[in-house]
């Protein structure tokens, strides 16, 4: 009998690393079946939200989506589905479950930046977000490296789906249309899921994004000053591209008075304060808001099923330094090296204060509301927007940062149920991948993002470091925080996930003893 006490007594021992297991940042799961019970769901579909719910996932298939009850009212036991033996349940009673979220413009880390894979993915897992649409890495093979690690629980990280870069490996540069559609089939042989454009001679980006749409391939566009005069949005959208990124290529689309951007005579594209800066002037150069050129512009586009993925965040700076320089996330979340990146460099992209300040800002903030003006526009008029954040520039910080570009969604005029469906359904869209992403729906993927806090009540108590509250007895708390993202139908524990990172980033800053400083300041 004593033997069996001291076995009882060594379980209960070991109890709560089961609980911590369940719970952990590596991972737990995926289960024969799993159900999430109690739940406020807030679809991507832009259905208000709705519960309790139980959601039953059989090998990363949703299952069941069960209404069990009602708010306030004891829930029917009798009446929830049964788990099976071999199954695992989570209580979600009172809190959110959303799909998981889509980061539609990212980059993995950088060289310069010094920030590895996994730091950054547990930075987005930890925000939620399950899915990432690379544009523009080392490499396909390195991406198909990391998806295949991600795949075999080696790290933890997003689903990746990887647009090459036009140009990448080529031993010579693309100089002709054979050489563009040559280029195109190898990309797709090597397991790419399409392009990331920069520009090009009109010649060269219509052979290639023509090969590009025979093999059903997505692709996206930065359209760089130095080919957008020749080759803007529209010839874009028309010759088969199917997203945009940030807004280059958009104002340009939209001049009537001009052919080119009012460069300064003195304007040199390699500096980048002249970059940026001028940059900010660009939509005041576009026709107005709601003028007939402007709606024509508009009007072809969606005739076209044109995905636009803005990235607000990325350049927020521009129009608030100070705001992106003392976001409170850097203290804790960001390594050394991206900080030093992000500080004033001739050499560092996007690190364009050398002399930026109030007439900077200004027109950023003036750029803003008629940028905001068009994509809330495109959107009310059925036009397909994505969230992506371009984090690790400009003291934009990965996970953090598209957080920051869901409020700004809604800044622009965006419902918090529009700003979720753009981070979720219209990802999966633009992804072809609507049927197994981006809604919580039977026979889609167990990919979601559970959370205590309602996020369209407050969207930062999506962000890892939470909201900040009053409470009635006057004690100030932080609410919030991601609690589960779920991928797969494997649990992982977000809250472990960021602390990880802030545990990467005490032990690289101990190394030397590294204080984060504000620039000019000493320590």
């Amino acid at each position: 009998m004593k033997k069996y006490t001291l076995l009882f007594a060594i379980a209960l021992c070991l109890l709560p690393l089961f609980v911590i297991r369940a719970q952990s940042a590596q991972g737990d799961g995926p289960f024969p079946q799993l159900i999430i019970r109690g739940v406020t769901l807030i679809n991507g579909n832009g259905a208000p939200p709705q519960g309790p719910i139980d959601i039953v996932v059989e090998n990363n298939i949703i299952k069941k989506i069960q209404v069990v009850g009602y708010p306030g009212v004891a829930i029917d036991e009798s009446k929830r589905p049964v788990l099976k033996s071999g199954g695992k349940e989570i209580d979600c009673t009172g809190m959110y479950l959303l799909p998981g979220f889509i980061d539609m413009h990212t980059h993995i880390g950088g060289e310069a930046q010094g920030a590895d894979p996994e730091y950054v993915f547990k930075l987005w897992m930890g925000h939620g977000v399950t899915t990432v649409r690379e544009v523009g890495g080392p490499g396909v093979e390195w991406t198909l490296d990391l998806k295949k690690k991600i795949n075999n629980r080696e790290i933890v990280g997003p689903r990746i789906f990887t647009l090459t870069a036009f140009g990448t490996g080529s031993d010579n540069a693309i100089s002709t249309p054979e050489m563009a559609r040559a280029w195109v089939r190898e990309n797709a042989k090597k397991g790419a899921d399409g392009i990331k454009f920069f520009g090009a001679p009109p010649e060269i980006m219509s052979a290639a994004l023509d090969e590009n749409k025979k093999l059903g391939l997505r692709s996206a566009c930065h359209h760089a000053q130095l080919d957008v005069a020749r080759w803007n949005v529209l010839n874009s959208a028309r010759a088969g591209l199917t997203s945009m990124e940030h807004w280059y290529g958009l104002p340009e689309a939209l001049f009537e008075d001009r052919t080119v951007q009012d460069y300064p005579l003195d304007y040199n594209y390699a500096n980048e304060q002249d970059r940026f800066e001028n940059a900010g002037k660009l939509w005041m150069q576009a026709a107005k808001p709601y003028s007939e050129h402007w709606s024509k512009v508009m009007d072809e586009l969606l005739a076209l099923d044109f995905t636009i993925d803005p990235t607000f965040n990325i350049y927020e700076a521009s129009r608030d330094l100070q705001g992106a320089r003392r976001a409170e996330w850097h203290e804790e979340y960001t390594l050394p090296s991206l900080w030093e990146f992000y500080q004033p460099s001739k050499i560092s992209h996007g690190s364009y204060w050398h002399d930026w300040g109030t007439e900077q800002e200004v027109a950023w903030r003036q750029n803003y509301q008629l940028w905001m003006t068009f994509i809330n526009e495109y959107k009310n008029r059925g036009g397909r927007v994505t969230t992506g954040s371009d984090s690790g520039f400009i003291f934009q910080l990965y996970g953090f940062a598209y957080i920051r570009e869901l409020e700004l969604l809604r800044e622009a005029g965006f419902h918090p149920l529009e700003v979720i469906r753009a981070a979720t359904l219209n990802g999966a869209e633009a992804l072809g991948m609507d049927t197994k992403l981006g809604t919580v729906e039977v026979g889609k993927y167990a990919d979601f993002v559970v959370l205590e806090e309602n996020p369209l009540k407050n969207l930062k108590v999506l962000y890892g470091t939470g909201a900040i509250r009053l409470t009635d007895d006057n004690k100030v708390v932080r609410v919030g925080g991601v609690k589960y993202t779920i991928k797969d139908g494997i649990i992982f524990d977000a809250k472990a996930l960021l602390e990880d990172v802030k545990r990467q980033v005490a032990e690289e800053k101990a190394k030397t003893g590294y204080k984060i400083l504000q620039p000019g300041i000493k320590g």
